[in-house]
């Protein structure tokens, strides 16, 4: 449910559709707004006590008299910094689903210990987001007008007035530039990036991405389609702008690509299509959105959807629609894909 030249509004309000789709000290944003951004990264930490700051991917630098302790961030951003060994003591965003597990976007964080500002969309506790005592929020964005991915717009004035934040950009461009961002911002807030575990993650995702390009030019006929399921809805991902798709197609990937005229309604991300007309592009492997605001293949019941031959042959498989931007989480997305075509027969 993403792709290609989109506006913020747009794709907030398609997931906000499809989803279920005294404060204390005021801390204040210190802001360069001349700064250049981009995948450039500077981020420098004096002592482990001592100033930080932070250049986001708004141009922003971010500065604070102490190393963040106090870190709120995205439920996504939290799991990849928690890979790191960097701790969070708030989250917004998909934390827990409705049995009260952990949602996938909380990758290997224990929920039960976490904070919860709001766990839907549109949710976020201001009150409670202040007794934190805040030192930075950390989030994603999905455009280039610095918009903080599950920040609501209605309230962002007052959550913003509390704490620095920092913007970390998944918008037009490939995977690997989040993943570096991130691993230099874990780093100044602390990580030890030159552990085993972190330079393991990493020569395992550079394997798995030289074998993905590999399977892909051995394969070049086999159609991958991305698609996410609403209850009305089914709709078809274009590849210009989702960092996965876009490293997807740089790797040789064959993505089916809706026509720039028909994502243009979405603002570039997808193409709305009526289930009975699921069978427009032919595809050998489906890709479906595993965010719980999505529908699951297993609970698709639309006779048109069980006709197609990919769901036929059972070559429909997960699409992490947004990733843990850590190397660890990163790695087995490649070697799945990369494992689906291998294995794919020709049925489209």
């Amino acid at each position: 449910m993403s792709n290609a030249r989109a506006n913020h509004l747009t794709r907030r309000g398609i997931l906000a559709a499809g989803g279920a789709l005294g404060l204390g000290t005021v801390l204040a944003a210190c802001g360069d707004d001349d700064a250049e951004s981009g995948g450039s990264a500077d981020a420098t930490k004096d002592a482990e006590s001592g100033p930080w700051t932070f250049k986001d991917d708004r141009g922003t630098s971010v500065k604070t008299d102490e190393v963040p302790a106090n870190i709120v961030a995205f439920t996504g951003v939290a799991a990849a910094l928690h890979d790191y060994g960097v701790e969070v003591k708030g989250v917004f965003g998909p934390t827990t689903t409705k049995d009260g597990k952990a949602d996938v976007q909380a990758g290997d964080m224990d929920v039960s210990k976490l904070t919860v500002l709001g766990n839907e969309w549109g949710q976020f506790n201001i009150e409670k987001y202040a007794t934190l005592s805040p030192d930075v929020l950390i989030s994603t964005m999905f455009d280039d007008a610095g918009t903080l991915w599950y920040v609501p717009e209605e309230s962002k004035d007052k959550i913003l007035k509390l704490a620095p934040s920092v913007g970390i950009s998944v918008y037009d461009r490939q995977l690997t530039a989040p993943l570096e961002r991130m691993l230099t911002l874990a780093e100044s807030l602390g990580a030890d990036v030159k552990a085993a575990k972190v330079t393991d993650a990493k020569k395992r995702f550079e394997d798995a991405a030289a074998k993905l390009r590999t399977v892909a030019k051995a394969n070049p006929d086999i159609k991958v389609l991305i698609a996410s399921a609403s209850q009305d809805i089914f709709y078809v991902s274009g590849s210009n702008l989702s960092v996965d798709l876009e490293y997807f197609k740089a790797l040789g990937v064959n993505i089916v690509e809706p026509p720039a005229k028909t994502l243009k309604a979405s603002g570039g991300w997808f193409e709305n299509l009526s289930w009975e007309n699921v069978d427009k592009y032919p595809a050998d492997i489906i890709m479906m959105d595993n965010r719980a605001s999505s529908i699951q293949p297993a609970d698709v019941t639309e006779a048109t959807w069980k006709q197609l031959p990919a769901v036929k042959a059972n070559q429909v498989i997960p699409r992490v629609t947004e990733p843990i931007f850590s190397y660890d989480k990163c790695a087995p997305i490649l070697e799945d894909l990369a494992e689906a075509i291998e294995k794919a027969k020709k049925v489209a």
